[in-house]
């Protein structure tokens, strides 16, 4: 696996003084998907184009845990960045990222949290965008989503911390339903994990075929995750696999992947 979730967590791995214990840490884990070996998933891996990217800014600890729904998004959505947060020292790439021309960057945070100016509910028009070498045609800025990852707490402590986001526009989003997500406990209904907010941003940006191929996925990785830790097989002939077969290529939404397994 080599997105960029993937990458920062052997960097973080690798500057650990000592190693790193989650939660079932006894579990022989794919390396790619995560999950219990004898419950991967790696063959039920969506990947769609888009025309959206996400930028991930993530806690170092969040990169760490198999639980991370960041790590999904990654896997499904090609233009993903991830960058692991600090106050005054931001990795010189997130803030040419943030800078690029090709991009219009929004920060994805509740609009309570932010002066009203720069909140936003909807994508602003395709802004037109600088040739990129002389005698070029201008193209359109993409939406880049740029997503907290990280506990509520540290989430809150990021948007407030980090000046380099301080001019960007906050995208608020009403997600119309509490998170059905069930690896962790959240402290608020309307607290969605990573992967919720990120489909919520692609079908906000159109990009439906994206945002249900994440949301299936979702679903499953859980579904996966929880049988294993309950020690039970997974019924891959349920509703939830089966909406996730629904974005086969043949159906002619996304395609399924499928990546050799890899024990860390």
């Amino acid at each position: 696996m080599n997105h960029a979730v993937a990458k920062l967590r052997t960097e973080q791995l690798a500057q650990l003084t000592k190693p790193f214990m989650a939660r079932g840490s006894r579990v022989k884990r794919c390396g790619n998907c995560r999950v219990a070996l004898t419950h991967c998933l790696c063959d039920l891996r969506p990947s769609v184009p888009t025309h959206a990217g996400v930028c991930l800014i993530m806690t170092g600890l969040e990169t760490l845990k198999p639980s991370n729904t960041g790590w999904l998004v990654a896997d499904v959505v090609p233009h993903t960045w991830a960058f692991v947060w600090t106050r005054t020292e931001p990795d010189p790439a997130l803030l040419a990222l943030l800078a690029d021309p090709e991009w219009q960057p929004y920060v994805v945070f509740p609009g309570a949290y932010a002066a009203a100016e720069r909140v936003v509910t909807e994508l602003a028009d395709a802004q037109p965008m600088p040739p990129s070498q002389p005698g070029g045609k201008p193209g359109t800025r993409k939406p880049l989503f740029v997503l907290l990852d990280g506990t509520w707490h540290e989430a809150r402590k990021m948007f407030r911390k980090s000046p380099y986001l301080a001019g960007l526009p906050v995208l608020s989003l009403e997600p119309g339903h509490p998170s059905t997500y069930r690896l962790r406990r959240a402290g608020h209904d309307a607290h969605l994990c990573t992967a919720e907010v990120a489909a919520l941003c692609l079908d906000l940006a159109g990009e439906a075929r994206a945002a249900e191929a994440l949301a299936a996925y979702l679903a499953v990785f859980t579904g996966h995750y929880l049988s294993a830790k309950q020690s039970v097989p997974v019924d891959r002939q349920d509703a939830e696999h089966q909406r996730l077969l629904a974005c086969h290529p043949h159906t002619g939404t996304a395609t399924i992947g499928h990546t050799q397994r890899m024990t860390p």
